[in-house]
């Protein structure tokens, strides 16, 4: 079959390689119709991970069941599923209690599997003709039967629901305030998530003007961090007092002011004075215990600058962590069924596989208004 495959920095390539199989009676393998590109693939794209070249890329996946292990019970061959980016046994400590994406089953010394990603298990990618999916009665959602809402429901995978999850880590509350960090896709559904849950006021900084615009249009309040420091912008929007919560979705390749230069903790440290005393700060934005290109020697390794200072004088309390999608993929395709989300707005692009390579260039490049990429294998 046709996959996206890493061959080092900068560089990937749609090659042939094997197809999946079945390996165990709790297996099924899906034909991939939707598999979306996510920032957090941009990492291991740039070389900023121990991404090793041969990886399949791609845990944002969608498509129809094709083969069928014999212990699977709850799926037949033509069932339109998704799957959480994480992969979960659903029986292990962590799995029963909810935090799925830290299965202690799928990837021994591990806490958490995932497809197509670094250190997260041997779990091919999707961003291919096929995909096998593992304790397949627990990981696969199945959606209404056809081709409607496509790019709604691949979004059920991970930005849409880790969007919410940045929510829940923020305790964002009906009537509250709430400003996020980052206007990319997960910026954008944390943003729109804060909306569904009854914010009054939601700030969204970036410097991508697409990314701003996308966030003006479902009614957020766009701040751009080049034209002035952000947290005063925000600040003047809310009477001197800040927002009630805030949501780290950019992570550790952060950059400050409207410089082009790395400062891995710079948003954390904007969030601490962004929000008032005594609010939240959620953080599904991504951090890594090793960054071989991180701008100091400390970065390197996972080590940041961060005001723990004023976070402790402000009395914050701050979520962080990537997203247990089942705990909210069931609800949000429901909302999406139903006509009360459509979180595909920020779906830019829809390509053939083959087209892969020059999307990937230039969603990293952020150009020609890429801000959501979704491939489509058998287009």
């Amino acid at each position: 079959m046709r996959a996206v495959v890493y061959k080092g920095p900068f560089e990937v390539a749609v090659e042939q390689v094997e197809d999946p199989r079945i390996q165990h009676p709790n297996d099924v393998t899906v034909r991939v119709t939707s598999t979306a590109i996510c920032g957090s693939d941009l990492h291991m794209y740039e070389g900023r991970t121990a991404a090793e070249p041969g990886i399949v890329f791609g845990h944002e996946n969608l498509g129809t069941v094709e083969d069928v292990g014999d212990g699977v019970t709850t799926l037949s061959r033509g069932d339109r599923v998704v799957m959480p980016f994480n992969v979960a046994c659903g029986f292990c400590k962590n799995c029963t209690a909810g935090f799925t994406g830290f299965c202690l089953t799928v990837n021994p010394g591990f806490a958490g599997g995932a497809y197509g990603y670094v250190a997260m298990g041997p779990y091919v990618g999707g961003q291919a003709e096929y995909v096998r999916v593992p304790y397949a009665d627990f990981n696969c959602l199945k959606l209404p039967e056809g081709t409607e809402n496509e790019t709604d429901f691949v979004l059920l995978a991970d930005i849409f629901p880790t969007g919410y999850h940045g929510n829940e880590l923020a305790d964002v509350r009906p009537g509250e305030s709430v400003a996020v960090y980052g206007g990319g896709p997960v910026g954008l559904m944390a943003a729109y998530s804060a909306m569904l849950r009854g914010a009054s006021k939601v700030f969204v900084v970036d410097r991508v003007t697409e990314r701003l615009q996308k966030a003006e249009e479902i009614g957020a309040v766009p701040i751009d961090f080049t034209q002035g420091n952000p947290v005063e912008q925000i600040r003047e929007h809310t009477s001197g007092e800040g927002t009630d919560k805030g949501i780290d979705a950019v992570g550790y390749q952060a950059q400050a002011g409207g410089e082009d230069r790395e400062e891995p903790a710079t948003v954390l440290n904007s969030l601490v004075e962004t929000v008032r005393p005594t609010g939240a700060l959620g953080v599904p934005g991504l951090y890594v215990p090793r960054d071989p290109g991180g701008p100091d020697e400390q970065a390197k390794h996972g080590m940041l600058m961060v005001a723990v200072g004023r976070l402790f004088e402000k009395g914050l309390r701050m979520g962080t962590g990537q997203c247990n999608v089942k705990r909210y993929n069931r609800q949000l395709r429901d909302l999406i069924i139903e006509g009360r989300a459509r979180p595909s707005f920020v779906v830019s692009h829809e390509l053939p596989l083959d087209q892969a390579p020059s999307a990937y260039e230039k969603f990293d490049k952020r150009i020609e208004g890429y801000t959501k990429v979704v491939l489509h294998p058998h287009a």
